[in-house]
C-alpha cells in the first residue's frame, strides 16, 4: 500500500516537537519502592479491589475484577505487600483511589494465562484472553477492548485497522514500539483478525516515521498484513479520520467505526493482545514518551502502571528550569496537571513539560467569522456556530448542528486567531446534552 493517504481538514502544528525523542530507543525503568495503581483506569465502570491491606502479592495477580461488560480487570506491577486503598491526584483533577503497593525488590511472579496457539484457538477463547488480560485502549481514551472486539448484533465488520499514526505533538511512544517489535503490533493485529473472523487487516501510520515502516513491512506479509503509510496531519489517529483515509468510508453521524465495518485499535493495545495470548501476560506497564524543552534527557520509557510522574521526570535527568505546565498525553488532546505525583496509568501516553514561554493564557475575543476552524474541522463541523450557540446556552442549536460528533481534538482552537475557548465550549455542549437526554430518561421511569 504504497499510496500516501489523509482525510479532508486538519492541520499541521508548527513545531512538533517529535525531534526530541524521535531518535531516543526505549529505556526499562528501574524498579521503585512503591506503587500506587489507580483502580479506575478505563472507560465505564472502574473494577472493584480484590486485595486489602497487609495482603502479599505477585506480579501479574489480579488486584482489581472488571465490574460488570464495560470495565477492565486490573493486575499487579510487581511483587510486594499492599499497604491500602489510598487517595491519590486523579488525572482529571479529581482525587481518585489507587492500591499502593510496597514493592519487596524481586519483582517476581509468573504469567498467569497460558500462551495459546492464537490459529488453532477458537475466537472466543482469545476474546475472553483480551478480556481477562485487562487491556483497554492505550492511545488516550482507554476503552476496554474486548468491547471492541465484540461486534453487535446486526452489524459486519470486514477490516481491522491498527493506528499507528501518533499524530499528536511531541509523542513518540508507539513510533518506537513499531520500529523496536514490529512483530508484537504485527502479530497482534493478526489475532484481532482471527477473533473478528477478518483477513483485511491494516497498519496506518504517518510517513515521518520510515523506520517503523520499514520494521512493519518486514514481518506484515508473514500474516497477511498490509502497512499503509498516511500523511502527516492532525488528527490523523482519529477512528473516523482513519477510515476515511485507508477505507475511504464514512461513519455515519452518531454512528460507530464497526457501522463503517471496521475496527480501530491503538497499537500499544494491539501489542498488549499479542503479549496476553502468546505469552500469557496480562497488561501491567506501557512505554511512555517524557519530553518537553525543559526535560534534561527526554525519551521513551518502559513504565510499570503505578508509577508516579515525578519518578519518571527525575529519571528523564529532571528540568532545566521550572516548567510551565504539566501534561498527561499530547499538547493537543492531553490534560494538564496540577500534581506531579499522579500516577501512571494504562493510557498514560504522555508526561509532557512545556516551558513557560509556550503554557501562555490568552485572552480571548468576539469570533471573527474567518472560518478557520470550519476548514480545519476533521468532522466537517461548525465550531464558530457551535459555540456561539453553546454561549447563549442554545444547547438545542449545538446539537442540531451535530456537537456530538466533535472529537474535541483542538485542531479549532489552535488555529483560532481570536484565542476562542473553543474545545471547552464544544465540551460543555456535549455534558449539557448527555445531562438533559440523562434527565428525560429519569422522569420516563419516574
Amino acid at each position: 500500500m504504497s499510496t500516501i493517504r489523509t482525510f479532508k481538514g486538519g492541520m499541521h502544528p508548527e513545531c512538533d516537537g517529535k525531534s526530541l525523542t524521535a531518535a531516543s530507543p526505549v529505556v526499562e525503568a528501574p524498579l521503585l519502592e512503591t506503587y500506587r495503581v489507580p483502580i479506575a483506569e478505563n472507560a465505564g465502570k472502574p473494577p472493584v479491589p480484590k486485595v486489602e491491606k497487609g495482603d502479599k502479592v505477585k506480579k501479574y495477580q489480579l488486584i482489581a475484577e472488571a465490574d460488570g461488560f464495560v470495565s477492565a480487570n486490573l493486575h499487579s506491577p510487581t511483587s510486594g505487600e499492599v499497604k491500602g486503598i489510598v487517595d491519590i491526584p486523579g488525572p482529571m483533577g479529581i482525587p481518585a483511589k489507587a492500591i499502593e503497593i510496597a514493592a519487596d525488590g524481586y519483582d517476581q511472579g509468573e504469567p498467569p494465562f497460558e500462551p495459546l496457539d492464537w490459529r488453532k484457538t477458537d475466537p472466543k477463547v482469545l476474546l475472553d484472553r483480551v478480556r481477562e488480560a485487562g487491556i483497554v485502549g492505550m492511545g488516550g481514551a482507554a476503552f476496554p477492548s474486548h468491547v471492541k472486539l465484540s461486534i453487535p448484533p446486526g452489524k459486519t465488520v470486514d477490516t481491522v485497522i491498527v493506528n499507528g499514526a501518533e499524530c499528536e505533538p511531541y509523542l513518540t511512544a508507539d513510533h518506537h514500539l513499531m520500529a523496536e517489535h514490529p512483530e508484537k503490533v504485527v502479530e497482534g493485529a493478526a489475532i484481532m483478525g482471527r477473533i473478528l473472523n477478518v483477513t483485511n487487516i491494516i497498519i496506518g501510520l504517518e510517513v515521518n516515521k520510515p523506520d517503523a515502516i520499514v520494521s512493519l513491512n518486514s514481518c506484515a506479509g508473514d500474516f497477511g498484513v498490509k502497512v499503509a503509510p498516511l500523511k502527516v496531519c492532525y488528527p490523523q489517529g482519529s477512528e473516523k479520520q482513519l477510515i476515511s483515509a485507508i477505507m475511504r468510508r464514512t461513519v455515519p453521524s452518531g454512528g460507530l467505526p464497526a457501522d463503517a465495518g471496521c475496527v480501530v485499535m491503538n497499537a500499544g493495545s494491539t501489542a498488549a493482545i499479542f503479549e496476553a495470548v502468546v505469552l500469557g501476560i496480562p497488561l501491567v506497564e506501557r512505554i511512555t514518551t517524557v519530553t518537553g524543552e525543559v526535560v534534561k534527557k527526554p525519551g521513551n520509557f518502559k513504565l510499570k502502571i503505578g508509577t508516579p510522574v515525578i519518578e519518571v521526570i527525575k529519571w528523564a535527568g529532571g528540568v532545566t528550569e521550572e516548567p510551565g505546565k504539566l501534561i498527561l498525553g499530547g499538547p493537543m488532546m492531553g490534560f494538564a496537571q496540577k500534581s506531579f505525583d499522579v500516577p501512571v496509568a494504562k493510557n498514560s501516553s504522555g508526561i509532557l513539560l512545556l516551558p513557560v514561554s509556550k503554557a501562555l493564557n490568552f485572552e480571548s475575543t468576539p469570533c471573527l467569522r474567518c472560518g478557520r476552524c470550519v476548514n480545519t474541522c476533521p468532522m466537517r463541523l461548525l465550531p464558530c456556530t457551535i459555540c456561539t450557540a453553546v454561549e447563549g446556552r442554545r444547547f438545542d442549536l449545538a446539537a442540531a448542528n451535530h456537537v456530538m460528533d466533535c472529537l474535541e481534538c483542538g485542531a479549532c482552537a489552535y488555529m483560532c486567531p481570536a484565542h476562542r475557548p473553543l474545545v471547552q465550549l464544544l465540551r460543555r455542549a456535549k455534558a449539557e446534552i448527555r445531562k438533559a437526554k440523562q434527565a428525560q430518561a429519569n422522569n420516563k421511569r419516574n
